[in-house]
């Protein structure tokens, strides 16, 4: 798995304090020197092992109950292309359906005019082997898909990915406090306070337009690039002699 380390730091420098509340644990600690505040963010990136995209089926008829009939029918079919791909039934999952009126506005009479019913139907499917989602999609617009969207990626399980990136930030914040020491006269730091953040960040979702339909001899190109994992900590040291 390739992985890529990225940092961000600030600090801020004030006088001492005479009680640091760790919130967590509700801890009094005493600083008899001046402190340091740190926030340092690193980030991991890897590639991703899952992918997740959306399938639906919107359609248009006369009446309401046409318009959810034929939706239904078309939606099986996707559904059931899904099963036969080898998507497991807990990574399918319905996403939304919609049932509205349809009008149209007519310019000579200058008023609206009603054309029928839009059904839609959307699931939300997870694939567990990203490599294969370009031939998902188009699987599922040969199936009658009409309405596609995502990809987006992401890990699966990203501990060692927040462990790494923990780690990479204590360490840079303990450099950065005592490069802060030494430049005041002091020798070295103590910590006092640290908490922090876990975020993801993922590439851009692939444009539902440009997703070839039933026919085509052209696959739809996918690249799954990298995704991050990012633990951003909030340190406070205390600077020693």
């Amino acid at each position: 798995m390739a992985r890529n380390i990225y940092g961000l730091a600030a600090a801020i420098v004030t006088a001492p304090i005479f009680a640091t509340t760790a919130a967590a644990a509700e801890i009094q600690v005493a600083a008899q020197g001046p402190v340091v505040e740190l926030s340092v963010t690193e980030t991991v990136q890897a590639e991703p092992d899952v992918s997740e995209i959306t399938a639906g089926v919107t359609t248009m008829a006369p009446t309401a109950v046409e318009a959810m009939r034929m939706n239904a029918e078309r939606m099986n079919s996707v559904v059931d292309r899904l099963e036969s791909l080898g998507i497991a039934e807990r990574d399918i999952q319905t996403s939304g359906i919609n049932l509205s009126a349809n009008y149209d506005f007519d310019q000579q009479t200058q008023r609206q005019v009603f054309r029928g019913y839009i059904a839609s139907n959307r699931v939300r499917a997870k694939l567990r082997d990203v490599s294969r989602t370009g031939p998902v999609l188009d699987a599922l617009v040969a199936a009658g898909a009409n309405d596609i969207g995502g990809p987006s990626f992401s890990i699966d399980d990203d501990t060692a990915a927040q462990a790494q990136a923990r780690q990479a930030a204590m360490q840079k914040a303990q450099a950065q406090a005592q490069d802060y020491a030494r430049w005041a006269g002091y020798t070295g730091v103590r910590l006092l306070q640290v908490s922090e953040n876990v975020g993801s960040s993922r590439p851009v979702p692939f444009a539902s337009d440009e997703i070839m339909v039933t026919g085509s001899r052209i696959k739809t190109p996918v690249q799954p690039g990298l995704v991050g994992t990012s633990v951003t900590i909030n340190v406070t040291y205390e600077m020693t002699r």
